[in-house]
């Protein structure tokens, strides 16, 4: 059969955007993603994206359960699965998350294409165009990102050193109700290591955002993948525990054994399971079944929790190699928090540096962060404020890209 096809003849070109979806109109490129691009350059220092160390990735511990799995359980790890997860990891994570009180039995753990398919199925069940939702102020990208293509609109309530401001929740409510007559979908809040804020919801505030959840009858979708990340402090219960029945909690794989398994979790309660699950079999049927073969073995092994505790020794290395860094080269009028775990911590410079604007001047000194306004959802606020990752780079880089940080902002200001 011949098609006679050429490449010197001029093709026309299509103008699709009249063929696109409203959503996909409106879809923005997420800032972080494309921040990344710059670790490919190697003489940039970045503190941009989330990345774990990897250095640390269990290299060895994939490559035997690889070779385990394919000799052991080849037929079925290369076959279609189920869509709700292959059970014996779903029975692994909900013995595992009864340590920290989340309750889970297999029957409400879904498996999911990393955490961000996670955020991806709550906004296509749950939110259609105009509905609101309340979060903190910031807030984390990836979750704004995915329920924008939904036509999400955003209630925003304060952030402090314990987390969420839970007493503005109330009257975040009633202004919704009045200008939209319904009230918002949900609550969504980061309580542990906040992204990327890097501050923790105290324990009264939990137990308070349960309170109101039940007084106004609404739903809290509870982010956490970085609770297995603490390395000072006592672990504060989920609040899953408190309101167990009108949580949807979220974890992830990929800040604990390696981000590209591409690993994530839902625990809900029972009744919402199938409505998860039909959105997920229109999404990708199901999560890759070699990879969570692969995850299981390793959990099964034993391996997650002393690989956990390794790396929270390391991030608090890099931790405070960041903050003393910050104190000794940073210009006046600049503060930032003090995570107690996680990957991150907020830094803010004084107002007359717009740190999207300033990012250019960073860049010249070969170094890279988030601006702040990204992870507002209203484009309201974080204009003097950045994002910097402490988990990627060793402790010497740390200290060389904080320094090169303080030059930019010291001859900013000057």
């Amino acid at each position: 059969m011949n098609f006679n096809f050429s490449l010197d003849r001029e093709i026309p070109v299509l103008d699709w955007t009249p063929y696109l979806a409203s959503r996909a109109r409106t879809m923005k490129s997420s800032a972080i993603r494309e921040l990344l691009k710059l670790t490919e350059q190697p003489d940039v220092i970045s503190f941009a994206g989330g990345l774990p160390a990897p250095e640390f990735f269990p290299l060895r511990e994939i490559e035997e359960a690889c070779r385990y799995v394919v000799q052991n359980e080849g037929a079925r790890a290369l076959q279609y699965s189920s869509t709700e997860g292959y059970l014996p990891l779903r029975e692994w994570l909900a013995t595992n998350m009864h340590k920290y009180g989340v309750p889970a039995v297999p029957n409400n753990v879904l498996i999911t294409a990393g955490s961000q398919q996670g955020l991806d199925l709550i906004g296509k069940v749950f939110i259609e165009p105009g509905d609101y939702v309340i979060t903190e102020r910031p807030t984390y990208l990836g979750a704004i990102q995915a329920w924008n293509a939904y036509g999400a609109r955003y209630r925003t309530v304060s952030l402090d050193d314990a987390g969420m401001v839970v007493d503005e929740i109330e009257e975040a409510y009633r202004d919704v109700v009045k200008e939209t007559g319904r009230p918002p979908k949900f609550i969504y809040v980061l309580p542990n290591f906040h992204n990327p804020a890097g501050v923790t919801l105290s324990l009264e505030r939990r137990e308070k955002l349960a309170e109101i959840a039940t007084r106004l009858n609404l739903p809290i979708v509870e982010d956490d993948p970085y609770g297995q990340l603490r390395f000072e402090g006592e672990d504060l219960p989920p609040i899953c525990t408190f309101v167990p029945e009108r949580t949807i909690y979220m974890s992830t794989f990929s800040k604990t054994l390696t981000p590209g398994l591409r690993l994530g979790w839902i625990v809900c309660p029972e009744v919402l399971m199938r409505q998860f699950v039909m959105a997920k079999q229109g999404s990708d049927l199901h999560t890759g079944t070699f990879v969570q073969y692969i995850a299981n073995d390793i959990c099964q092994r034993g391996f997650l929790k002393p690989h956990t505790q390794r790396l929270r020794r390391v991030y608090k290395e890099r931790r405070d190699t960041m903050l003393d860094a910050l104190a000794e080269f940073w210009p006046e009028g600049c503060s930032w928090t003090r995570p107690q775990g996680g990957l991150f911590l907020w830094a803010r410079v004084p107002d007359s540096i717009h740190t999207t604007e300033f990012l250019r001047r960073a860049l010249e000194e070969k170094v890279a962060y988030v601006p702040g306004e990204n992870f507002y959802p209203n484009g309201d606020g974080g204009f003097n404020a950045m994002r910097l990752n402490f988990s990627f780079c060793p402790p010497e880089t740390i200290v060389e890209g904080i320094r090169r940080l303080g030059v930019a902002l010291k001859k900013a200001l000057a």
